[in-house]
């Protein structure tokens, strides 16, 4: 495309199609472009948008509405390919039990406790709370993964209607499991096909599943098949702990990884979260199937799982928070110098591919095949940093800036779908000091329903732990 865009006798046009008469053209003047984060390309121009999307970056034509980005670093908005909504008002959450030993006591513990604990409004203010702060870190679309075995029915929607009010886009879905029984597992699995029938212009849904061992086999297949009749991948959580292969060898004499290969749910639609105790074999299974993995290097380390050997791998290896906030800057960071500890030869580069792979999977399951790019057609999914460059800031650098330079307090503004839904570092939605407020008076509730709640009982192997 020429600077500008290409004009016609009808005027300009993008990737999808002529601007339509009388729609606003808005061009953010005097900034450097990230147009694309793998390979990484930049450009010193305007960008123009068009409605929810990018026409072009070049000089803003005539007629445009300008905004004024000069001296700053314009960037395609992050994905957080893995997240927990729902662990936001867990923050600074009391705990009197004694102390997790391993991964399966402190999901018995800890969050198998808080998801029992959950309501409506409990969820609510976790999804705003969550993603306000995924927004002002430059966060412009969550794939949740949620659970809330108390309070099934509904919940996805209640997340979709907070995300909407701040302006996200999201990939969603529920948590199926057998650890709270059929019952529950029938109605998580509804939930999904429930919500995946649902039209949202910002929001669509997946199958969501646990992991294999809280998963009987009936329960695995019933997902296998909605997912199927859905025509949408299944989000999982895979080997996160060494207990997820020991109850799978037992159960059928194969791996987690395996197991869940074999019932059909590694596809090239899937997304296998964390995938730490995996094998050679396995890890070149789900490459063959095309399935993304989502590295989660905080989270693993704060639980002391292990670390994942997909972050030395390339292709659809993209990055999530499993719950510990929104910031993709921090994530990718903090995962760069966790695989940079294990080999130099990790490439700085690392955390854009990384970044570029969960966008291109947010993409694929949004119908959005230029997700994560600001070429012209994208969606108009973008952030403006204010980031005076100490150095040139040229496309073979910029990794080096991303990952020594940049944090979340370089965010001036925030566009979803051509909306500008933070600016000025403050959203343009709702009243941040309120909802802190009303989250943490929520939070104190959800707290109080807590101390009620025993340790779950259930343990791999699909036993009663005592």
């Amino acid at each position: 495309m020429t600077a500008g865009g290409p004009v016609t006798a009808n005027g300009p046009v993008t990737a999808n199609g002529p601007v339509a008469p009388g729609q606003t053209m808005l061009a953010l003047c005097g900034g450097t472009i990230v147009t694309s984060l793998d390979p990484p390309e930049v450009t010193d121009a305007d960008l123009v948008l068009a409605g929810d999307r990018v026409l072009a970056a070049g000089t803003a034509p005539r007629g445009a509405v300008r905004r004024d980005a000069t001296g700053t670093l314009i960037v395609p908005g992050a994905v957080c390919a893995h997240h927990h909504l729902y662990s936001a008002l867990a923050r600074g959450m009391p705990f009197r039990l004694a102390a997790p030993t391993d991964f399966t006591e402190i999901l018995q513990r800890v969050w198998w406790r808080l998801d029992r604990a959950l309501d409506e409004a409990s969820i609510r203010a976790s999804a705003l709370s969550a993603g306000l702060e995924a927004l002002l870190a430059g966060t412009t679309t969550i794939v949740d993964h949620h659970a809330s075995p108390n309070a099934i029915d509904g919940s996805l929607d209640i997340i979709a209607d907070a995300l909407a009010s701040l302006g996200l886009r999201c990939v969603l879905c529920y948590e199926v499991t057998d650890r709270d029984g059929s019952r529950r597992a029938r109605a998580g699995i509804a939930e999904n096909l429930r919500f995946l029938a649902a039209n949202r212009p910002l929001a669509r849904g997946m199958m969501g599943a646990h992991a294999s061992f809280t998963m009987s086999d009936e329960t695995l297949a019933a997902c296998v098949d909605g997912a199927r009749q859905a025509a949408v991948g299944i989000h999982i959580h895979v080997a996160e702990d060494a207990a997820d292969n020991r109850d799978a060898l037992a159960r059928c004499g194969r791996t987690a990884a395996a197991r869940l290969h074999r019932a059909g749910v590694i596809t090239g639609q899937a997304l296998l979260a964390h995938c730490v105790h995996v094998t050679g074999p396995e890890i070149e299974l789900a490459g063959r199937a095309g399935a993304t993995v989502v590295c989660n290097p905080r989270s693993n380390m704060n639980n002391a799982v292990g670390h994942s050997p997909f972050t030395l791998r390339s292709g659809r290896v993209a990055l999530g928070t499993d719950g510990i906030g929104g910031d993709m800057i921090a994530e990718s960071q903090a995962g760069f110098f966790r695989a940079r500890e294990e080999s130099l030869a990790v490439p700085p580069r690392w955390p854009l591919t990384r970044l570029a792979a969960g966008a291109a999977f947010a993409g694929r399951a949004s119908g959005e095949p230029l997700l994560g790019t600001l070429q012209p057609g994208a969606p108009a999914d973008l952030v403006i940093l204010d980031y005076p460059a100490p150095a040139p800031l040229t496309a073979a650098g910029l990794a080096g800036h991303w990952i020594f330079g940049l944090t979340a307090r370089c965010v001036r503004d925030v566009y979803v779908a051509g909306d500008r839904v933070v600016a000025g570092g403050q959203s343009t939605r709702l009243d941040a000091a309120a909802l802190a407020a009303g989250s943490s008076a929520e939070a104190a509730r959800l707290w109080a329903r807590l101390e009620g709640i025993a340790p779950h009982t259930y343990a791999p192997g699909g036993r009663r732990s005592r």
